[in-house]
């Protein structure tokens, strides 16, 4: 996608959802979850107003008339929002997360025993949702395999699922008052206010461990 609109933003996909041009599912947390449709009719977006120079209401115009179901005429330069295929990578760079795995490909991939997935499943550091394992769970495992090369077993990093559970009850608190709101604006800055508290607190904590590291180089 970056590839093909090298200008496009986040600030500037919000502004199209804001205007009612494209309109992405929300999780729970109020993060975009964007499927190949919604690929498609941002790329449609972009390049109308790339190559045409069309106003945003024109296209909007369009767009409403294809929702009701309608077939309008092309738009200048013959295009259409004709479906085609959107490969897995388009959407999975809008959503920041890789497609799900099988547990067979969480093991291929990570290169981990079904021993070690077992443990981990076991101890609540990664989960299962309809057989499938998301991104963060292979980077869970992966840490983990390198944590076992010095000795560091599945038990003994439980803790790290019970602090992680809290900071994200102390990110969920914080954002509650936006997260609240029904507009898309203050959802989209509650989910940005999300990452950006999330972050800090990740760097709090690295901080705290490297401040106690050094003390044992003194």
């Amino acid at each position: 996608m970056t590839d093909e609109f090298p200008q496009i933003s986040a600030s500037k996909i919000r502004f199209l959802e804001e205007k009612g041009l494209i309109s992405p599912q929300r999780t729970p947390a109020g993060y975009r979850k964007y499927t190949g449709q919604d690929v498609e009719r941002l790329r449609f977006v972009l390049a109308l107003q790339r190559d045409q120079y069309l106003p945003l209401k024109v296209i909007k115009d369009y767009l409403d008339a294809i929702d009701r179901g309608e077939r309008p005429e092309a738009l200048p330069g013959g295009m259409t929002l004709a479906p085609r295929m959107v490969s897995d990578p388009l959407a999975a760079e809008l959503n920041g997360r890789g497609r799900a795995l099988t547990r067979g490909e969480l093991l291929q991939v990570s290169g981990a025993s079904q021993e070690l997935v077992d443990d981990l499943l076991a101890y609540g550091l990664i989960h299962e949702q309809d057989t499938r394992f998301d991104e963060h769970a292979l980077k869970v495992v992966r840490a983990c395999m390198q944590l076992g090369s010095h000795g560091i077993e599945p038990r003994h990093l439980r803790s790290f699922r019970a602090a992680a559970d809290r900071e994200v009850g102390l990110v969920e608190r914080a954002v509650a008052p936006l997260a609240s709101r029904r507009d898309v604006a203050s959802r989209a800055r509650a989910a940005e206010t999300a990452k950006e508290i999330s972050d800090l607190c990740l760097n709090l904590h690295t901080a705290l461990v490297h401040g106690h590291l050094s003390q044992m180089e003194r």
